[in-house]
């Protein structure tokens, strides 16, 4: 059913409407991002996923309900874990296809020495908080840990989930997140390639924290599922006998 028509432009699905690989999503002259989950056939937009469809003003994008692998772009946040150390850097995997590299020049602000042993900075197994810098499917992505807030990680832990769920960890102008900080008393980074870094009040929060992202992780497609989490962290932490979260 057609939703909207403006200028020419069409868009064909409901917000939050569930599309099918092949379907007409939408038609005319959108400016749309690359997207591995949608593609163009002269001036059609076709859904190649099965996912839900996200109208927003001029644009719109298809969230899938499933998917393993992150899809760079440049300027997203990610979490890495470092797998190798070369000689003037390292390879950290962001969850995509392909390894990123973090040149050790990004970390020192200079020059890797030769035969400077950069392990003492950033080892294998450390995850690191890092910018993508570069990208262009051409290239393995380049990462940048210059400023505020990037780096390793040397405190709190790292929780896993699928890339594609992370709008809605973070909510319509992070509304869910309001909520797990809020209700949880964690810290949180949500970095856009499925990775979430939490830095809680008690082991019990933390627990609690994890239910409450694998449970968002599972009902992404349901409506109303701020609300639902809030709920549920408020029944988890009676259940712990648990008043209020420490700050």
């Amino acid at each position: 059913m057609l939703s909207n028509e403006n200028n020419n432009k069409k868009l064909y699905y409901q917000e939050r409407t569930i599309v099918s690989p092949g379907d007409l999503i939408a038609e005319g002259a959108f400016q749309i991002p690359w997207s591995p989950y949608i593609y163009k056939i002269e001036n059609k937009y076709y859904s190649s996923v099965v996912g839900i469809f996200e109208p927003k003003e001029n644009r719109f994008e298809v969230i899938p309900l499933k998917g393993s692998f992150y899809y760079p772009k440049i300027g997203d946040t990610v979490i890495g874990l470092v797998e190798d150390i070369e000689t003037y850097g390292w390879i950290v995997d962001i969850k995509a296809p392909y390894s990123a590299y973090l040149p050790g020049s990004s970390l020192l602000g200079r020059s890797v020495n030769i035969g400077e042993d950069i392990r003492k900075y950033i080892d294998v197994g450390d995850y690191v908080i890092a910018k993508v810098e570069n990208f262009d499917r051409t290239i393995d992505p380049i990462l940048s840990v210059k400023g505020k807030g990037l780096g390793r990680i040397i405190h709190g832990n790292i929780i896993d989930i699928m890339p594609v769920k992370i709008p809605r960890v973070i909510g319509k102008n992070k509304s869910m997140m309001e909520v797990l900080t809020t209700e949880t008393g964690c810290e949180m980074l949500v970095a856009q390639n499925g990775r979430v870094w939490a830095n809680c009040p008690s082991k019990e929060m933390e627990d609690i924290l994890i239910f409450s992202i694998d449970k968002i992780e599972h009902e992404s497609h349901i409506k109303g599922l701020t609300d639902r989490i809030k709920n549920f962290i408020q029944e988890k932490k009676g259940e712990l006998g648990v008043t209020e979260s420490k700050a």
